[in-house]
């Protein structure tokens, strides 16, 4: 069997930490060897990388260049560490991947899809992830879930309005895709629980 790699998404507040902790769980039970890894981030480079895109700046950050620099870190870390953890036999759990970037920066920065695609396809040559759970929920109830955590960042203070378009983007792109499996994260944590063991037993039955 492939080894698979199985990545969260969604908008802030969705809960992906805590779903993180449901899949990682239910990996531990079955005695399978795993890797967590995040985005941006996951090695020397790609977290001097999140540093930099999370920063505030004097300046504008335009939204190509902000695009270019997830991709950076994006390509580094499937490069250096999820395909040889994959190689390996580690199943991988991303917090965020590729999608993030169409949603993000194609849906709330508004950048061309044309581009999006070229980029993808340059970098990341056809990688993808087995398995997508996507944590839909409103984003105004994520952001004031994300705000009752801490200080926001750079991109978390962007108006509501861009967290709408992302949002409208993630569900056409999930509705486009089989393999990817949308979790309405408005839910009680038991549902969300029960939902993600329910999509995760029936892609790999014991």
């Amino acid at each position: 069997m492939k080894t698979p790699f199985i990545v969260l998404e969604g908008l802030e507040g969705a809960g992906k930490s805590t779903v993180l902790q449901v899949i990682t769980q239910w990996l531990e039970q079955r005695g399978i060897d795993y890797l967590t890894v995040r985005e941006p981030g996951g090695t020397p480079l790609a977290e001097s990388l999140r540093e930099l895109i999370k920063k505030d700046w004097d300046e504008r950050v335009s939204p190509e260049a902000e695009l270019l620099v997830m991709y950076a870190a994006r390509v580094q870390l499937v490069n250096e560490v999820i395909k040889p953890a994959l190689a390996q036999g580690r199943w991988v759990i991303g917090d965020r991947h590729d999608l993030s970037s169409q949603a993000y920066q194609g849906g709330g920065r508004q950048l061309s899809k044309n581009m999006l695609a070229q980029l993808s396809d340059m970098t990341l040559q056809g990688f993808k992830p087995d398995l997508t759970l996507y944590l839909d929920i409103e984003p105004a109830v994520g952001l004031a879930r994300a705000s009752a955590r801490g200080a926001l960042d750079r991109i978390e203070r962007e108006a509501l309005g861009f967290f709408e378009r992302t949002r409208a983007r993630y569900q056409e792109l999930a509705a486009a895709d089989p393999s990817i499996k949308t979790i309405d994260a408005e839910q009680t944590p038991e549902q969300v629980k029960a939902h993600v063991l329910a999509v995760l037993e029936a892609q790999w039955p014991s």
